[in-house]
Parts: structure tokens; C-alpha cells; sequence
């Protein structure tokens, strides 16, 4: 088994000729490469060595129709970008170097990311981590180097993919039973599993703060470590992948669906927020009294943004499960320090540790997209100087409906964020022609399933 020998992960001054130096001192055969499609899901391949070693300088093809079809690879009828009508050509890969790893679990296999280009060689735009570097382009421009993270709730079930379709999804069995919340006791139940999703992720470039069960049966808690945007993005999407690879071993599935069952909270998937000065070293959003001018902008963009750009945070029919009342989930366009009842909970602290925590993103959602969207956002704010003029909730967020409901249902939140200008505004026309698109097909299938509800409720009564 080869293991990772001078070069580590995440380091962007990677160059081809330390890599493939690398490959060739460890007798490296395949390389594995991966991109995100609309959904969020990593779309990828195995490439021998010497394909990779010439994609380096010239790229490589990848089917387009990763961009035509949804996460259930039907494809659309409703998009412009690509489909039938252009016979799904290949779309340029390029090779990021700078986000090598090495996969302990899959003999440290050499692992990339990879970024769509057009024939011209400009990025492609509806690609959802070209979206967020452009973003990220526009906030170190304007003097702002963004730093995320985020935190992951799912829940973990013991069953094989195999079982899971032998009985059509129903009643799948918790990995735990009972309501064990931040438990050492059911943690340990489960150590092997646990300590590998520590250890390997870590190994793997996606270090976690912090680890630990969540209230329900089965459901754990992940926090990852803070980093440039961009890279808490490729480890927030990686995470999740990582997460199902791992859990394979031991006979486990995991979700990360906004939520599962009425009887228990949905998954979230927070992100936290900063904004720096480098070169001062200074976190934009700390001021000793409290907020900065800066932090109160950002929060005004997000607040006044939130609305229209809803289903990238929200981004499938599930998704407004988790938006409920009393569930650990926003409902309202709210903010408040430290509140958990809220669209965006405040975090007043520290000269490092001030942050803004923007908690209507599901776990479901696309990493890319929601924090292009919370950046693009906060930067509206900061550049229109928008006043924090919405009261800070101190008590129950749910009680704010006067300041404004999120939308109930995708094709609702849709809707909104295709008669809006600010989406435009924000990522441009390009990108959100093709997202709208794709939300109002994901919202047509639904339409076309007879759910488990209505036979209860129907089937004989009426």
C-alpha cells in the first residue's frame, strides 16, 4: 500500500513537477479526479498515469451531460446549456493541483479536483465551484479575504445500499436507538466507525474541530476546520463523499437528506463565517464593543438577499421538511446573537473566533453554491452600505413572521429567485437561468410521485 511521502494536501504552490515526482517515487498506476455537478454530488473518474500526466498541461474530457441530468441521472428537458439538442459534447477538464490528496481508505490512491472550461478557455459559469471562485475573486478585489467553515449534521443507519432496495426505502434501522445528544456513551457503541471518520478525514486534508453525537438515533455532528473559501468548500464536499466511502466499510449508510422523518430534527449544514484583512492580519467582523460596521453590512446583504436566493441553501422538496418550527430550524428572515432559533445566529467574540453563522443552509445543499451565496450576499450588503435596520430577535425567532417567512416549498422559493434582479446581480444571468431551470424540473418530478401519505389518506377513505 503506497502512502503519502513529501507533498501534503492543500498547499497551492503545488507544482506539476513536484507531483508527478511524487507518483513516480511511489510507483503510481491511477489517479482518481472528481467535480461537482448542480446537486452537489462528486461526478468523477480513475484515470491511468499517463492520461493524467498529459491532462496536466492539456486537459482532458468530461462529459457535459454531468450538467444535463439530475441527481438521479434523469436527464433534463428544460435546460439550454446542454441535452439532446447538443448531443452532450465534452466540456474541458482542467486539473486543480493545488487540491492533491492521497485516499487512506482506498489504498492512498492520488486524488483532484477538477474545473470545467468552455472551448475558449474561460471557466465555465454554471459550474458550482467556478461560481464560488469567481465570488471569492470579487471579495479579495474589493479588500475582503473570506474565511469559512462548515458543520454537518447526518444520521447513520445500519444497512447495505442492497437492503435499503429490497425494501423501498422504508423503515431503515438507526445505527443507535434513543435520544442521545453530545453521548460519549453511544459514541464509543460505535468507536470503530467513529475514530475512522476522525483519523481518515483527517489524513485525508479535512481535519474536524469536532466530532460528536446529536439528539436522535443515529444522528452524529461534525464540525470542519476553518479555511480560505474555497477550501472549506472542496473539504465540506469532500466530507460528505468521504463520509459514505467510510461508513461503507462498516456496513453503514449514512444521509445527508434535510430530513428523514417527522419525528426528529433535520440535518443542517451551517456554515460559519469572517471576513480578513491579511495583510493586518485583522478579522473584519471583530470590534471590541461588539459588531463591526462591516459585520452589520454583511449581515443586512444577507438578510435582504435571503428571500430571493433561498434554493441555494434549500436546494430539493426535502429541504423544506427541515424548515419548520420548533425543529432547530429557521423560518423566519431573523438574525440574533447567539440564537439558535434564527436565520443567522451572531457570534460576537474573539479577535479570531468573531463570526457570523448563516444556519438555513441544509445539509443537503450544495457547499459551493451556499457559500457563494452567503458571500455574494454579505458583500451586497457591504457594497450598497445596507443598514442592519431588522431587529435583533433576543428571544423565540420563530415569533418574528413580521420581518419576513422563508418560502414553504422549492417551487415557491424558485419562483421568487427567478423574478428577482439581485440573483442576476449577484452570480449572473448565465448561472441562474441554468440553477432555476434545474430547481423547477427537480419540482416538476415531484409533482409526478404519489407519496406514501396520500395512499394512507386517500386510498380507501375517499
Amino acid at each position: 500500500m503506497n502512502t503519502p511521502t513529501t507533498l501534503q494536501s492543500n498547499q497551492s504552490n503545488l507544482t506539476k513537477k513536484a507531483i508527478l515526482h511524487e507518483l513516480e517515487n511511489d510507483s503510481v498506476q491511477k489517479v482518481k479526479v472528481a467535480l461537482s455537478d448542480i446537486d452537489g454530488i462528486l461526478r468523477g473518474k480513475v484515470l491511468h498515469i499517463d492520461k493524467f500526466t498529459n491532462s496536466i498541461d492539456d486537459n482532458f474530457g468530461f462529459c457535459d451531460v454531468i450538467f444535463g441530468w439530475d441527481s438521479n441521472d434523469r436527464c433534463y428537458d428544460n435546460v439550454d446549456h446542454t441535452g439532446w439538442h447538443t448531443g452532450y459534447p465534452d466540456a474541458n477538464a482542467k486539473l486543480d493541483l493545488s487540491t492533491f490528496r492521497r485516499i487512506p481508505w482506498d489504498q492512498y490512491t492520488p486524488f483532484f479536483l477538477v474545473d470545467l472550461e468552455k472551448k475558449d478557455g474561460t471557466p465555465l459559469e454554471i459550474t458550482p465551484r467556478n461560481l464560488l471562485k469567481k465570488i471569492r475573486g470579487q471579495s479579495i478585489a474589493a479588500g475582503f479575504h473570506p474565511f469559512y467553515s462548515a458543520e454537518y449534521e447526518w444520521f447513520n443507519f445500519d444497512e447495505t445500499s442492497e437492503e435499503l432496495h429490497q425494501k423501498n426505502f422504508q423503515d431503515p434501522r438507526t445505527l443507535t436507538k434513543g435520544m442521545f445528544g453530545y453521548s460519549v456513551v453511544r459514541s464509543s457503541q460505535n468507536s470503530d466507525y467513529f475514530n475512522a471518520l476522525f483519523d481518515e478525514l483527517n489524513q485525508f486534508g479535512i481535519p474536524l474541530e469536532g466530532l460528536h453525537t446529536e439528539t436522535g438515533p443515529g444522528v452524529y455532528e461534525a464540525a470542519i476546520l476553518y479555511d480560505d473559501v474555497l477550501e472549506a468548500a472542496d473539504r465540506a464536499i469532500l466530507f460528505k463523499t468521504s463520509v459514505k466511502e467510510i461508513a461503507h466499510r462498516f456496513g453503514i449508510i449514512p444521509t445527508f437528506m434535510a430530513r428523514w422523518s417527522p419525528n426528529y430534527a433535520g440535518s443542517g449544514g451551517h456554515i460559519h463565517q469572517s471576513l480578513w484583512d491579511l495583510e493586518k492580519e485583522q478579522n473584519l467582523f471583530y470590534d471590541s464593543k461588539g459588531m463591526s460596521p462591516t459585520m452589520k453590512h454583511f449581515i443586512a446583504g444577507q438578510l435582504h438577499c435571503l428571500p430571493y436566493i433561498l434554493p441555494m441553501y434549500a436546494p430539493t422538496v426535502n429541504s423544506y421538511k427541515r424548515l419548520v418550527e420548533g425543529y432547530w430550524a429557521p423560518t423566519t428572515v431573523s438574525w440574533g446573537i447567539d440564537n439558535r432559533t434564527v436565520a443567522i445566529r451572531v457570534l460576537p467574540g474573539g479577535k479570531k473566533s468573531t463570526r457570523v453563522e448563516m444556519r438555513v443552509v441544509g445539509a443537503d445543499a450544495n457547499p459551493y453554491l451556499a457559500m457563494a451565496a452567503s458571500l455574494a450576499s454579505g458583500l451586497y450588503g457591504i457594497k450598497h452600505k445596507l443598514n442592519l435596520t431588522i431587529p435583533e430577535t433576543k428571544a423565540n425567532g420563530y415569533n418574528r413572521k413580521e420581518q419576513g417567512c422563508l418560502a414553504r416549498s422549492l417551487d415557491e422559493a424558485t419562483q421568487l429567485m427567478k423574478s428577482s434582479e439581485i440573483p442576476c446581480e449577484l452570480f449572473g444571468e448565465t448561472f441562474v437561468k441554468h440553477f432555476v431551470q434545474t430547481r423547477e424540473w427537480e419540482w416538476r418530478e415531484f409533482l409526478k410521485a404519489i407519496t406514501d401519505w396520500e395512499f394512507k389518506r386517500y386510498f380507501e377513505a375517499i
